[in-house]
């Protein structure tokens, strides 16, 4: 098949690779537009964009819908993986056979923009990706291939991120040689739908009075982005990893150092910070931090 590809982050890799040494010819990207980065907002190109232009893929930059159908007018397919656009019905039925999206999750659970994050806040002992073809609604297509994993005990958004890009590839060629062969896609079940919204900074911020397991989850889901934070002595504390201890109760939010450990109090239980970024600083451990803060007795994050 003539197949192009339409993503942006870097967990669209995998599949763009796989794709690229198929018998299928990959003979466009599609991504979205360069943006300011950083504290100096210099433009930046996408993970994908980047890595179209060092295979020497041609490459569109845009989310417009009439560019769009132009690019793919004559394609067989457009896959889709984080592309971040939610693509009118028009566009979605210029290619032969659609457009096709891989989703990290067990559709219809995590339907929305953040399936990975908000399964480990909720706790999810399973994930899994799923491929299927694009319709006018959000994630809510028939299915050609869903394939499951179970959870490690303490999973993060990294890695979960990884091991799903990983275990989708192979599943995008799978959906393919399905549409080749004629294999009709099975509609979604009605239920078990739940949302999975963007999150907000706002929300990444730790409530200090909620129980130490679910601002561990909360911690794990968020890194790396967009990476839970708390406020100590009035200025940003990101928390980039976490553990939990049950044996030291300390009062929400108060900050203490205990055997070399920098414990935090919460609801129920502590929780132990091991990696931090302090506002204007790198990422350091959360004991070298501790050291150059110098808490005071009783003092508090948050």
């Amino acid at each position: 098949m003539k197949l192009a590809v339409a993503a942006t982050p870097l967990v669209a890799i995998p599949t763009l690779e796989v794709l690229r040494a198929s018998r299928h010819t990959l003979d466009l990207v599609i991504t979205q537009p360069d943006r300011p980065f950083g504290r100096g907002k210099e433009m930046r190109e996408s993970e994908v964009a980047s890595w179209a232009r060092l295979n020497s893929i041609p490459t569109l930059k845009s989310s417009s819908s009439a560019e769009i159908i132009e690019a793919v007018s004559d394609f067989d397919c457009v896959v889709t993986v984080g592309y971040g656009v939610l693509l009118p019905q028009e566009v979605l039925e210029v290619p032969k056979h659609g457009f096709l999206n891989l989703h990290f999750s067990l559709l219809p659970r995590w339907r929305g923009a953040a399936p990975v994050q908000r399964a480990i806040e909720y706790g999810d002992n399973v994930s899994g990706v799923c491929v299927f073809r694009l319709d006018r609604g959000m994630d809510t297509g028939p299915i050609f291939v869903q394939e499951q994993v179970q959870l490690n005990p303490r999973p993060d958004a990294l890695s979960l991120f990884n091991q799903l890009s990983q275990l989708g590839a192979p599943a995008v060629l799978k959906a393919l040689e399905q549409i080749e062969n004629g294999v009709e896609p099975v509609n979604q079940s009605t239920e078990g739908v739940t949302h999975a919204a963007k999150i907000s900074k706002s929300e990444a911020c730790v409530d200090w009075t909620r129980p130490a397991e679910e601002i561990d989850r909360q911690i794990r889901a968020f890194n790396a982005a967009p990476i839970s934070w708390t406020l100590f002595r009035g200025e940003s504390l990101r928390i980039i990893s976490a553990n939990i201890v049950d044996e030291v109760q300390l009062e929400p939010g108060v900050v203490q150092t205990i055997d070399s450990q920098v414990l935090v109090g919460t609801g129920s239980g502590s929780i132990i910070l091991e990696k931090v970024i302090p506002s204007g600083k790198k990422e350091m451990s959360a004991f070298d931090w501790a050291n150059g803060a110098r808490f005071k007795v009783g003092e508090r994050v948050g």
